[in-house]
């Protein structure tokens, strides 16, 4: 059970943190938790665990967390920003695998034991990073526009600024999950795990954004209230 406490603890964790930083900072820390996420989720998602009976990599809570950022931004902020967090979390991605390739070109010192680690870790890090930038950049955009489609029509159906939250909020981040699983799972890891794995990997990794997206609900009634109070 150890892994499956580790998750659930990492997930109250990780959307906590998101809350609180935005308490602390408001738009800005949602900006500094989307280049937090980025970076930690393309180095985490190497690990493959088994939890809840399932195969998966790690990285997922974190990635799901960018959604829970786009989507406040666009409830509190608008599309533009909301849009803006997906422009810092590409460049982040841009600028860290030019950062840890260039790491690899230095020669060891005699007396250096980290050198073999960081190869060993970051040596996929072109493919993961890139992939994850291109599915990345159309999935998080999918999710601002979804996200805004689907606050349009409650707005036209049911009226009120402010009504449905939940139902954008999941609408868009359900839908857009599905599409980054996909996408992501075939591009970073055809060719390195079997067929079965992908298979196993994709239902896994979306069965916790579901799960991912249902929790951090809440988070976004939360971060609309504080703004609320503080306006």
């Amino acid at each position: 059970m150890q892994n499956e406490i580790l998750l659930i603890l990492s997930l109250l964790i990780t959307y906590s943190m998101v809350l609180a930083l935005f308490a602390i900072f408001r738009e800005q820390g949602l900006y500094l938790w989307t280049i937090i996420a980025t970076i930690a989720a393309n180095i985490e998602v190497l690990i493959v665990v088994t939890a809840f009976g399932m195969e998966m990599t790690l990285g997922n809570i974190l990635f799901a967390s960018t959604f829970l950022v786009t989507d406040i931004l666009s409830e509190l902020y608008g599309k533009k920003a909301a849009q803006t967090a997906v422009w810092m979390g590409i460049a982040t991605s841009v600028s860290f695998i030019l950062i840890s390739q260039s790491w690899m070109l230095y020669l060891p010192n005699e007396n250096d034991f980290a050198a073999p680690a960081i190869r060993t870790i970051f040596s996929n890090t072109p493919r993961l990073m890139l992939v994850g930038i291109a599915v990345y950049v159309i999935v998080q955009f999918f999710d601002v526009w979804a996200y805004h489609k689907w606050w349009e029509f409650t707005k036209r159906k049911f009226g009120g600024q402010e009504n449905f939250l939940w139902l954008r909020n999941n609408g868009s981040t359900l839908a857009s999950q599905l599409l980054n699983t996909v996408l992501f799972t075939w591009g970073a890891f055809s060719g390195t795990h079997s067929t079965q794995s992908l298979i196993s990997i994709a239902l896994s990794s979306y069965i916790i954004f579901i799960i991912t997206s249902l929790a951090d609900t809440p988070f976004v009634y939360l971060a609309r209230y504080l703004h609320h109070k503080n306006s």
